[in-house]
């Protein structure tokens, strides 16, 4: 035993060691490969007024590893939000600026190019302030943490004055300068746009452009509004860059609008031809236009019911129609409207202000009620609830994209169905 051992000692030694010298080289690369990564980020500190919006925008760009909402370039004052906005500091040169700390990797995203999204992403033509935040906490300000950024961004800025001078605007007024310091904000300013999802982006850009910036083609492209000059029509004003709150309001309301006052995206340099009062510095912002000029506006956010409330105020008006759908009217027995949908052709009955289907004609019965009674909706159309108005105990009816009311459903239909009893003037026809 002992000479086994010992003559199969040198052969386990020998694989130890090759085990143990593969797992240095290993533990070598891995550290390689994490300095390597190391050695390509880099940290811009940029202010552009809020920095809520900022900050999510950055967040969004390929290549950026983290974008973090924070004070700096300040000095006898608490890098507080609460110090910073006290009305003795709103105009101290010595307040501190709202930032946003850019972490990114120039394997994928270059300075360059951050730089450019800074000076296209608002305007910093005006001092200490941006749109209608005013104060020195609001003032452009690029801050660098090495000599290459510092190039970079002054070569930058004489560029884009020209860009700037030749659009008309005046002088470029952002600060740049190297970090001295760099203050974290509150916890709950950071990634503020996602925790409070129903606001808006201010967009404060001036819509100019490098020469060579991928926003370029879509800032010339000219955008024919002659369709919006004649009759009622609704324009949705977007950001020219990223903006959450316009996606979520196309994923949550517009891509499921089927109605036929037309709806159109449009940027603040794309409004030619209208008259619009409603500021633009707010996206989404949602206009709702007859013949071309503004009737009302609503800026940030709507949530499908406030969108359809306010497009039936704008749609239609003090109406019996605008009653029954927000107020829980009904329409009177035999009115015109339910005279002219009794006996359509084949067809489909849609929610008069979304166009969603509610009805196909293959289940409309007549009841002899005066009202336009069918035994089933479209699938998934509708959502039914308990009505105890009037002192009754019924089930109500209404539409699910747009909330509104429709009718009631009882059990007295034909052959034992359900007879959904539907208020005709909330309605339009759409033959097959």
């Amino acid at each position: 035993m002992t000479n086994r051992f010992i003559k199969i000692t040198p052969i386990f030694l020998l694989l130890f060691s090759l085990s143990a010298c593969a797992q240095s080289s290993e533990n070598t690369e891995q550290a390689d490969i994490s300095k390597a990564a190391s050695n390509h980020l880099s940290t811009l500190v940029l202010g552009l007024g809020c920095f809520w919006g900022a900050e999510k925008y950055y967040e969004n760009l390929d290549g950026v590893i983290d974008a973090v909402s924070g004070y700096a370039d300040g000095e006898g004052v608490e890098p507080s939000y609460k110090a910073i906005t006290q009305a003795k500091n709103r105009f101290n040169e010595n307040n501190y600026a709202e930032v946003v700390e850019v972490t990114y990797n120039t394997n994928m995203i270059s300075t360059e190019d951050l730089i450019k999204h800074f000076f296209e992403l608002h305007d910093p033509t005006q001092k200490n302030r941006q749109g209608n935040d005013v104060g020195t906490q609001y003032r452009s300000i690029l801050l660098t943490t090495d000599e290459s950024q510092l190039k970079a961004a002054n070569q930058l800025r004489s560029e884009y004055q020209r860009q700037l001078s030749s659009a008309g605007y005046g002088e470029i007024q952002t600060i740049i300068k190297p970090l001295q310091k760099f203050h974290p904000a509150e916890e709950y300013h950071q990634d503020y746009i996602a925790k409070n999802p129903n606001g808006y982006c201010p967009d404060h850009s001036t819509g100019v452009v490098f020469a060579d910036s991928p926003k370029r083609k879509k800032s010339l492209a000219k955008v024919d509004n002659s369709e919006l000059l004649t009759g009622q029509s609704i324009l949705v004003l977007e950001a020219d860059g990223y903006c959450p709150y316009c996606e979520k309001f196309r994923a949550d309301v517009s891509e499921d609008y089927q109605g036929n006052i037309p709806l159109v995206y449009r940027t603040a340099k794309q409004l030619q031809g209208l008259k619009i009062d409603t500021p633009t510095w707010a996206t989404p912002t949602i206009y709702f236009l007859e013949d071309g000029e503004e009737t009302f506006a609503k800026q940030g956010y709507m949530t499908a019911k406030e969108f359809y409330k306010a497009l039936g105020a704008f749609k239609l008006g003090d109406s019996e129609a605008y009653k029954v759908a927000f107020a829980e009217g009904t329409d009177n027995r035999f009115c015109k409207q339910y005279d002219l949908f009794k006996d359509t052709p084949p067809g489909v009955f849609v929610d008069k202000l979304s166009g969603e289907p509610l009805f196909d004609t293959e289940h409309r019965f007549n009841s002899g009620t005066g009202w336009l009674s069918f035994t089933q909706p479209v699938e998934d159309s509708v959502i039914e609830k308990p009505d105890h108005s009037l002192g009754m105990v019924r089930t109500e009816v209404v539409a699910k994209t747009s909330g509104i009311h429709l009718g009631h459903v009882f059990d007295d239909g034909p052959n034992g169905q359900p007879r959904y009893c539907i208020n005709a003037t909330v309605l339009d026809f759409v033959a097959r």
